[in-house]
């Protein structure tokens, strides 16, 4: 019996299974059969996902490129008291999949959105990593080209928190290689490949051996990746990040001394004392212009 009561004008955002079919709530299900259409990111992919729970209803396509066009078509529909269901063809939409927009509009024309929670690649890699940090970055697919992909991990390469990412497998091994260069070989990488599908692999070691690892079996590059990071070792006491040091220089090129350390304590959240030590050092002593 279907325990679920469908609110007009409503956009219902549910998560599917990312690889199980069974990975689905009953909720969801519910959901699915009662609302009057269903905004999938690719209608085949959701098709069979409605087959197999015998689910018939009306399917609209909602993807990347046609996002902002087909926002308006559900706002329409939300206008005339229909409800709709937003699907991606794995996981929870609009996390590293189309979404955002759509929700965003909706709100803004002052409609109800309703989270039906479910299955997230992230979280599933997370729960299985044995990373016993507290805090995590979930960035979600690095930029494509190599400059770009540097440039970025240059960025996040000084935080202390577990870094999650999404890979293809025509980009893994380059990834892995400039994940090694910037942020080095001794910190942890759990690659999770293929999550709850039948060949689902879980493989933890040190980030300077998992080009190897992956090369030792051609089928161990295939499928969709989530690759987990440790973070950053704490710094000693005392001891400067990387953007604190680079931020006070940059200051003493324009500024005072005093003035230069008290906007990069601000900016950085670097000790006063340590950046103040830093800059005396920089310009050759306690006896220069400060």
């Amino acid at each position: 019996m279907n325990q679920t009561v469908i609110q007009p004008g409503t956009l219902y955002v549910i998560a599917t299974p990312i690889g199980n079919l069974r990975d689905i709530t009953l909720r969801a299900l519910d959901v699915l059969a009662a609302v009057d259409v269903i905004a999938a990111e690719d209608t085949r992919t959701t098709a069979h996902l409605l087959r197999h729970y015998s689910i018939t209803g009306k399917m609209m396509s909602l993807h990347q490129h046609n996002e902002s066009s087909t926002a308006m078509k559900i706002v329409n529909l939300l206008s005339r008291g229909e409800a709709v269901a937003l699907v991606t063809d794995a996981g929870t939409p609009g996390i590293s999949d189309p979404g955002a927009i759509l929700v965003k509009q909706v709100r803004e024309h002052g409609y109800k959105t309703m989270p039906i929670p479910g299955a997230n690649a992230a979280a599933c890699a997370l729960s299985i990593a044995g990373m016993p940090t507290p805090h995590f970055l979930f960035y979600g697919f690095l930029p494509a080209t190599a400059g770009l992909r540097r440039r970025d991990l240059e960025n996040l390469k000084s935080y202390p928190y577990t870094l999650i990412f999404y890979e293809a497998p025509h980009r893994i091994l380059d990834s892995i290689e400039d994940l090694v260069e910037v942020l080095g070989a001794k910190r942890q990488i759990t690659i999770a490949r293929e999550l709850t599908k039948l060949f689902e692999s879980i493989h933890a070691c040190a980030l300077g051996e998992a080009t190897a690892w992956l090369k030792a079996d051609p089928n161990r590059q295939k499928g969709e990746f989530v690759l987990l990071i440790s973070g950053a070792p704490a710094r000693p006491q005392g001891e400067l990040s990387e953007q604190g040091q680079r931020t006070l220089a940059l200051l003493l090129r324009d500024m005072p001394l005093k003035q230069a350390v008290r906007l990069a304590a601000e900016i950085s959240g670097e000790s006063k004392n340590t950046l103040y030590s830093l800059a005396l050092s920089l310009q050759g002593g306690p006896n220069q212009k400060e």
